[in-house]
């Protein structure tokens, strides 16, 4: 049967699926049956999302069984990627939290103060990756100077023009990360055009759904942001975390795969207007993504070890403990 499974000994399991087929309940086990008829159980009480790549039937019997695990369900289209997600019934609703989260919306300083803070913890992490790497030093510049003038306005348009600035400097510095293996033009999403947008958006738009599954798991309501505008078909507040940790997690694992060759052109399915990594190729990314997230690093705080997926969970605790006035929010900065 075709799919990716790591195993994260203190969050719980992530299954990633490929296979065509069916996912249904049966008693208190839940099954993944493929085409052919092959048939395997998953382990409902160590799971804690499941990333459907493939097509697969599910019916209502099995969501009311997942609702009641507390196991989010992320479904991604043809292409890879993410077109929306199963959602268990809320089970650490805050009134109060809630009410907060709105109050440092509406309040332009306050709201304006996390912004910056996402966009500030993003250009940490994409000048942390350039100093890795030669001939970077001008784009390092172009993106400091980016930040700095990031500190110095006051409204969130100028800052997403600053952030947006930024991250083209970023990108511009990938051709010479990878020594002419890929290159990338511009950034383009709509549909990717290259490999490098390619890897780009199908990593960007998996971390989107963890960081969900991450917020899902606390009292936050995800579509109450800061930096992007909430709206509707969309948890705004997941674009505002991954601005952190897509430099951190997602940007290293696209340098890793790239450099040590372990993507090559025929994992991509490319055109003349168009360029989606090829099932093979998305198992090749995920494979490398889940074991970047089930890395453990000594918390400096904690004294203990903690995953890269814990980190975010990490960070919406710190939002909470912010709006709720106990401590002032820093966004994270890896320090080693």
């Amino acid at each position: 049967m075709s799919y990716v499974l790591r195993y994260n000994s203190n969050m719980g399991r992530m299954y990633y699926i490929f296979s065509n087929g069916r996912l249904k309940r049966k008693d208190n086990t839940v099954y993944i049956e493929n085409e052919e008829g092959q048939r395997r159980a998953i382990p409902v009480e160590d799971i804690t999302a499941i990333h459907i790549f493939g097509e697969i039937e599910l019916n209502t019997k099995l969501l009311n069984f997942l609702s009641q695990k507390g196991i989010t369900v992320h479904v991604y289209n043809y292409y890879g990627f993410y077109t929306g997600s199963f959602m268990p019934r809320d089970r650490n609703v805050s009134g109060e939290l809630t009410v907060r989260q709105v109050e440092y919306y509406l309040d332009n300083e306050k709201r304006f103060y996390l912004a910056v803070s996402f966009v500030e913890g993003g250009i940490f992490h994409m000048l942390r990756n350039l100093r890795n790497y030669k001939k970077t030093e001008e784009f390092q510049k172009l993106i400091q100077h980016e930040l700095n003038r990031a500190f110095e306005i006051d409204n969130i348009s100028e800052l997403m023009g600053c952030e947006g600035r930024a991250r083209e400097s970023y990108y511009q510095a990938f051709n010479f990360i990878f020594g002419g293996r890929f290159n990338m033009k511009k950034r383009e999403k709509q549909p990717p055009t290259n490999p490098v947008n390619a890897l780009i958006s199908f990593g960007n738009s998996v971390m989107y759904s963890t960081i969900l599954t991450e917020i899902y798991h606390t009292q936050l309501n995800p579509t109450v942001s800061y930096l992007h505008e909430p709206s509707q078909r969309r948890y705004s507040l997941s674009l505002d975390i991954a601005e952190i940790f897509k430099p951190l997690i997602v940007d290293p694992v696209i340098f890793r795969l790239v450099n040590n060759r372990i993507l090559k052109l025929e994992d991509f399915d490319e055109d003349v207007n168009y360029c989606y990594l090829t099932p093979e190729g998305r198992k090749k990314f995920l494979k490398e993504l889940d074991a970047k997230l089930n890395t453990t690093i000594k918390h400096r705080k904690l004294r203990r070890k903690v995953s890269y997926r814990m980190l975010i969970r990490l960070e919406c605790y710190k939002l909470i403990k912010h709006f709720l006035q106990d401590d002032l929010y820093k966004p994270f900065k890896a320090w080693w």
